[in-house]
């Protein structure tokens, strides 16, 4: 078995650290990697949940945007409903 020279130098280094001999940290680590190979393949898939939204912004927000408003300031005045009842009277 080839191992590279560096590698090896901190795992001999890891071993002396922590008074384990060089074959243990090996095994250790060998067993990690298969170990956490198997725990991959035993996961069930995930299924993300996709939005059937256009991408963009509302167009009242678009309207802003184009009229020269920073979008922070858009978001902040999302606070006060009475300054823009349309956009909370909008569907979403």
């Amino acid at each position: 078995m080839r191992i590279d020279e560096t590698l090896l130098n901190e795992a001999k280094a890891y071993a002396a650290k922590n008074g384990r001999s060089l074959t243990s940290v090996m095994e250790d680590a060998l067993r990690q990697l298969l170990n956490r190979s198997a725990e991959v393949a035993q996961r069930p898939r995930v299924e993300l949940i996709t939005s059937p939204c256009e991408p963009g912004y509302h167009a009242w927000v678009q309207q802003r945007l184009d009229a020269g408003d920073k979008l922070e300031h858009i978001a902040y005045d999302l606070g006060d409903a009475e300054r823009l009842p349309e956009a909370f009277d909008a569907p979403r």
